[in-house]
This record gives structure tokens, C-alpha cells and sequence, in this order.
């Protein structure tokens, strides 16, 4: 083979692979798969790419807990549909973050968006750093406690104070005895919004408010279903992580060994939105 032949082969494949690169690089990234998981009867939640979405499936329409993120819209409403022809008519929003309130926009020209005022509040203020453009507040707010009674059943969303956020709603379904926490229960152990209004201190309350409702299944902001047990026992740990902080730091740590400590006993890891937005507020709120 002579070398014009073998440059323009070269040539060839390059402007190829340039051009396949620059394909990949300007697609969209596409959303994770979703799992739908029957919890109690009509219920249903559905994992995957963002928070935990609860589905409470009536004869008078579907009530959604949480909507993920803007891409997961349709992907949520073909999980919907493969268990119910009835449309989406009421979605409350546990917090403000756009992996729990990002889907708003798309749900709202068809569907009532409820939420807590003060997570209405911490989206139109962009209150969190990290937020994707276009994430709509909820329509209809509540301070204290809320419902809804859409096909016989009713569903209760409560205000039962800081923790994750300033602006928390814990949701309860009384005729199934199961809670939707929301990220007052997610993952392994809390992360918690200050800019947000989020608050250690006040975290643990918030869980033992709610741990008196009338409940046997948590469906969490994050991870699989669980029960009373499990969220009492990450209650305990919120609590045993307040109080070793809040030695670290009588014991005149600096942010930066508190950091350290995180990423060696509880896996938080550098540069994560734990080391951002929980370790300076600790360091603040815990003195």
C-alpha cells in the first residue's frame, strides 16, 4: 500500500472518529431506567434517576409524591400507565430540590402541584446551588398540614419542622399506614440543606414528630421501602452524627479535620454536596 493511499485512510478514519466524538459529546444525556415497585395495594413507588416517587392510584385520578427530575416526565407516566388509564390530577412536593420538584413544569398544565410555602418559597429564591433552569414552585402552598381526598382516599401532608430542608413535608397515607419522608429519610445518612434552611439540630425532632403517626411502611426520599424500625434507627443515626460533630468541634477541630473525619466514618466524599453544604453549617449551627 503507498503512502498517499495509507495518508488518506488515516485521514479517513480521523475525521471519523472526530465526528463520532462530537456526535456523543452533543447528545443529551439520557435518564436513568426507572423501577416501578408495588408498596400496599394502590400504591405504588417508582426508584431511579432522583428522588422516590410515590403513585396512589384512584378511581378519580392519580396523586404522585414527587416527580423527580424534568427528564424523567415521561418515563414516570409510562410507569403510570402500566397500572393505570386515570390521569395524574394532584402532585405534593416533600421539598424544594430539582431531583424531587424538578418534573413541576411538565405536570403543571395538566396536573395541581401542592408543596409547603417555604419550598415555594426556596425555588423562586434558587435557593439551591446546584439547580437546573426551569424548575416551577407548586401553585398551592400550606404551613401546617394539608389534604387531599381524590377517590375515596385521603392523603395528609404535614409540616413537622426542619431537618433536610426549611421547608419539609412529611406525607401520610392513614388508610394504608405508610409515610412518605421525603429526604428527611435518604441514603445512609443526612444531608442537610443550611442555604436551604436545613438544620441538624432540629432534624432529630422533625423524625420523632413523625414517628408518632399512625404508620408500618416508610417509603424514604431515597433507597428501598422500609418500616418504623428503619426510619427510627436513621433517626439514631442523625443523632449519633449531631453529637460526634458536635464534639469534633469542642474539641477545637477545623473544618477541614471535621471533612476528613466525615470521608473516614461516614463515606462523605470530597467534593460532594455533603462536604459544599453540610460540613460549613455544622461547623456554624453545632459551636
Amino acid at each position: 500500500m503507498n503512502r498517499k493511499r495509507i495518508a488518506r485512510l488515516s485521514a479517513a478514519a480521523l475525521f471519523l472518529l472526530l465526528a463520532w466524538i462530537a456526535y456523543t459529546q452533543n447528545q443529551a444525556p439520557q435518564p436513568a431506567p426507572l423501577t416501578l415497585n408495588k408498596v400496599k395495594e394502590d400504591l405504588y413507588e417508582i426508584e431511579g434517576d432522583g428522588g422516590n416517587v410515590a403513585v396512589l392510584v384512584t378511581n378519580e385520578g392519580v396523586l404522585l409524591i414527587d416527580d423527580k427530575f424534568d427528564q424523567d416526565h415521561d418515563a414516570i407516566m409510562a410507569k403510570v400507565k402500566s397500572v393505570t388509564n386515570q390521569p395524574v390530577k394532584y402532585i405534593i412536593n416533600t421539598h424544594y430540590h430539582a431531583d424531587h420538584s424538578g418534573g413541576n413544569a411538565k405536570f403543571l398544565p395538566t396536573a395541581e402541584i401542592i408543596s409547603t410555602e417555604n419550598a415555594r418559597t426556596n425555588i423562586l429564591q434558587h435557593k439551591q446551588s446546584n439547580a437546573p433552569p426551569g424548575v416551577m414552585p407548586a401553585r398551592i402552598v400550606f404551613n401546617q398540614e394539608t389534604a387531599v381526598f381524590l377517590g375515596g382516599k385521603e392523603v395528609r401532608a404535614r409540616y413537622m419542622g426542619r431537618g433536610h430542608t426549611n421547608g419539609d413535608a412529611v406525607i401520610y397515607f392513614p388508610q394504608l399506614r405508610t409515610i412518605h419522608t421525603g429526604d428527611l429519610m435518604a441514603g445512609t445518612s443526612p444531608l442537610i440543606d443550611y442555604n436551604g434552611g436545613g438544620s441538624l439540630i432540629e432534624w432529630t425532632k422533625t423524625l420523632d414528630e413523625a414517628l408518632e403517626l399512625d404508620f408500618d411502611t416508610v417509603i424514604p426520599g431515597h433507597g428501598a421501602v422500609t418500616n418504623k424500625a428503619g426510619l427510627l434507627a436513621y433517626r439514631n443515626n442523625v443523632e449519633k452524627l449531631r453529637t460526634r460533630v458536635t464534639g469534633l468541634i469542642r474539641e477545637g477541630k477545623s473544618q477541614d479535620d471535621v471533612a476528613k473525619i466525615m470521608t473516614a466514618e461516614y463515606g462523605w466524599a470530597p467534593g460532594s454536596l455533603n462536604m459544599q453544604w453540610s460540613v460549613p453549617g455544622m461547623m456554624t449551627e453545632l459551636k
